[in-house]
C-alpha cells in the first residue's frame, strides 16, 4: 500500500506516495544484487568511474530540479539544497578518481621470469543506509564509494526522503549503471 509523503514545511502539502519494503522485497534486493554482483565486480574500474563521473554531471545539469526536490521534501533552505548537490557530484567525481588511480591493476617488480601482479576486485554486496539530514549527499555518496570499488549496493533511504533517493537511483540508471547493480528498498 502506498504511503503519502509530505513536505515538512508545510504539513498539508503532499508531495508523493512511495510503497515502503517488506522482508520480502528486502530479500529479494538482496538476492539480485548478489546476482548482479558476479558481473559487476568485474566491469573495468574506468567503466566504473565513467558511470560515476556521468551521475555527476547529470546531477549538475540539474541542479534547479534537485535543489527543489531537498529544499521541499528535506526542508532545507536552497541554497543549503544546492549546496548538497555539489556535494553528491563532488562524491561521484572524487570516488570516480580515487578508483581510477588505486583500483587499476598494477605489475610489481619480482624475480626474472615472474608475473607479479596487484588487483582489487569488489567484496560483495553493501547496504547503505542513510538519514533524512541529506538526503542526496550522503545517499549518493554512500552509493558511489561501493560502486567504485565494485561492490553492488542495497539502498534504504530514511523514510522522510524516499522520493529523493527513488529520483537519485534513476540519475544511476540513466548514466548506465547495469540492472540490480543498485537496488533501492
Amino acid at each position: 500500500q502506498a504511503r503519502e509523503v509530505y513536505s515538512p514545511v508545510c504539513n498539508d502539502v503532499c508531495l508523493g506516495k512511495v510503497y515502503d519494503s517488506d522482508k520480502n522485497k528486502m530479500l529479494t534486493a538482496l538476492e539480485n544484487a548478489d546476482i548482479a554482483f558476479k558481473s559487476w565486480r568485474n566491469v573495468d574500474v574506468a567503466q566504473r568511474a565513467e558511470i560515476l563521473n556521468k551521475v555527476a554531471d547529470n546531477l549538475e545539469a540539474d541542479t534547479p530540479k534537485w535543489a527543489a526536490m531537498i529544499a521541499a521534501e528535506a526542508g532545507r533552505l536552497v541554497p543549503d539544497a544546492i549546496d548538497e548537490v555539489r556535494e553528491a557530484a563532488d562524491f561521484c567525481r572524487y570516488y570516480a578518481y580515487l578508483a581510477s588511480k588505486t583500483l587499476c591493476e598494477k605489475v610489481l617488480q619480482g624475480p626474472t621470469g615472474e608475473d607479479n601482479r596487484l588487483s582489487y576486485s569488489g567484496r560483495g554486496v553493501v547496504v547503505c543506509i542513510s538519514p533524512w539530514n541529506f538526503p542526496l549527499a550522503i545517499f549518493i555518496g554512500q552509493i558511489a564509494a561501493s560502486l567504485a570499488a565494485g561492490n553492488t549496493v542495497v539502498a534504504k533511504p530514511a523514510e522522510q526522503t524516499s522520493l529523493i533517493a527513488h529520483e537519485a537511483e534513476k540519475c544511476f540508471i540513466a548514466a548506465g549503471l547495469p540492472e540490480n547493480v543498485l537496488n533501492l528498498v
